[in-house]
């Protein structure tokens, strides 16, 4: 009789394997170009088939890049390690097998930090590899045929390989959110998963909370989003767990995932490793790195985000919060320290950059590093705007719009010809405050009655009357004490 056991007495353990597209122009063995949407089989050659006679030879900076993301992770570098060949048979696999790195991976070890509902803590890598891509199968286009794609094989990749250390969907999510994040700060990847440059497989199992031994594992291939890596694993957890209390069993095997109702299905029952028959490739010597090679990439390499994040902290004297969102990528925090060395305002920087300067890219389609806006601009505007010459929401919505258009023009100049420079000549004022309250004698009675709300009514009238150019703060205090006698 088979006991049935709650839900929450489960937990997820789970392992990623994140593929990176490494951002070389040519393939790891060979001189095709890895340019995304070339007509099909167009970027191959003998070498790329693996015909007979052909021989690679490693691409270097594709070893660099393998480096940079493996010293960034902190990783250690394995100075000698060399490439094999893994066995199977697939129809976009134009060898017939892949050359990989199997017992000797370039990166061993390691860390990514990730943070969760405020609480940070360090995913335990096992290895980052060099290997090259596959081609592509296409099967939505002949009605009863397969079509093959090989402009992709030989891509370069590495591949990112976590322990079994991540216990949530959560937790995967904010991994893969960070991988990409790191491998687009680097500039070792772009990132892009609709183009299929960052890929996601998980290994997913569960077991009782307490016990040690790890569950049986699925694998969810291919998944091309960081949403539907946090799908594909709810619902295999959720599978998982319903199949342990009905009383069955976890078969091992390999599944995908169903964007259109985040399901999984099976592909096929797990390969082991001893089946792809791994052996060191004959054709490719194996690489040896030097102390100097290693060091002279690793001075190259720049800030990392938790550092930089620290850094803008407490030498800017930002918020967390701020801090994370100006490191969201390298080109914005470049761009914000290249501002904050025109200004002392950090603050309003941090504020322009993640509000009207966010919002125009976001509308435009464009980053930090396709900004026309020159740094010392904006600082010019911020100063401006500390002064009490400029209201911000008027910089916002006018003169921003005119600085943005590649043109190097003067912030002022811009401001005056647009006739939207602040006045705070207490005699102009207190005439146009005084023409509101005049012109609402009743709404005077009714404020002064209790109805405070009604100060915006008088605020507008006199931002109506002035075109704008009332200074805000001297206006409300100028009024207070007129409405307050």
């Amino acid at each position: 009789m088979f006991e049935m056991t709650s839900s929450n007495q489960y937990e997820a353990v789970i392992g990623l394997e994140v593929h990176a597209q490494l951002a070389t122009k040519s393939k790891l063995f060979c001189s095709d170009a890895t340019t995304f949407g070339a007509a099909p089989n167009t970027h191959i050659s003998p070498i790329t088939m693996g015909h007979p006679g052909s021989l690679p030879k490693t691409n270097k900076l594709a070893v660099e890049y393998a480096i940079k993301m493996g010293l960034a992770c902190g990783c250690t570098i394995v100075k000698e390690n060399y490439f094999a060949r893994k066995n199977y048979f697939y129809p976009d696999l134009p060898k017939g097998y892949q050359i990989s790195q199997h017992t000797t991976p370039i990166c061993a070890g390691g860390t990514v930090q990730i943070t969760v509902e405020g609480k940070k803590r360090h995913v335990q890598l096992n290895r980052i590899h060099l290997e090259e891509d596959a081609g592509k199968s296409i099967h939505d286009i002949d009605p009863t045929h397969t079509l093959i794609d090989l402009n992709r094989a030989g891509t370069p990749l590495i591949e990112i390989v976590t322990e079994p250390d991540l216990f949530s969907a959560d937790e995967a999510f904010a991994y893969v959110t960070e991988i990409r994040k790191l491998v687009q700060w680097l500039g070792v990847c772009d990132g892009n998963m609709e183009e299929g440059s960052l890929r996601c497989d998980a290994n997913v199992s569960v077991r009782l909370k307490g016990e040690k031994k790890l569950g049986t594992k699925v694998e969810v291939k291919n998944l091309n989003s960081i949403r539907n890596v946090k799908k594909a694993i709810e619902f295999e957890i959720s599978r998982m767990i319903e199949v342990l209390e009905s009383g069955g069993t976890i078969t091992q095997q390999t599944r995908s995932f169903d964007a259109s109702n985040d399901t999984t299905f099976t592909m096929r029952d797990k390969e082991e490793a001893n089946d792809y028959r791994y052996f060191p490739d004959p054709d490719l010597a194996p690489l040896v790195l030097s102390d100097s090679y290693i060091h002279a990439i690793k001075i190259e390499l720049p800030i990392l985000p938790a550092a930089l994040e620290e850094k803008l902290m407490k030498q800017y004297q930002l918020n967390a919060y701020d801090a994370a969102q100006i490191c969201e990528s390298l080109p914005t925090a470049q761009y914000f320290e290249a501002t904050a060395a025109h200004t002392n305002q950090y603050k309003s920087v941090a504020n322009w950059m993640l509000g009207p300067i966010k919002s125009y890219l976001n509308e435009v389609g464009l980053n930090y590093n396709q900004l026309a806006l020159e740094p010392n601009t904006l600082a010019d505007l911020i100063q401006l705007i500390d002064a009490g010459q400029l209201n911000f929401s008027v910089a916002a919505s006018k003169i921003l719009p005119q600085l943005v258009d590649g043109q190097k023009r003067d912030v002022l100049a811009v401001a005056t010809e647009l006739n939207v420079l602040q006045v705070n000549d207490a005699d102009i004022l207190e005439a146009w405050v005084d023409t509101a309250i005049a012109s609402m004698p009743d709404k005077v009675i009714e404020y002064q009655k209790g109805k405070k709300g009604l100060i915006g009514l008088f605020i507008g009238a006199i931002k109506k009357i002035s075109k704008g150019q009332a200074d805000p703060n001297k206006v409300s205090d100028m009024l207070l004490k007129k409405l307050n006698k």
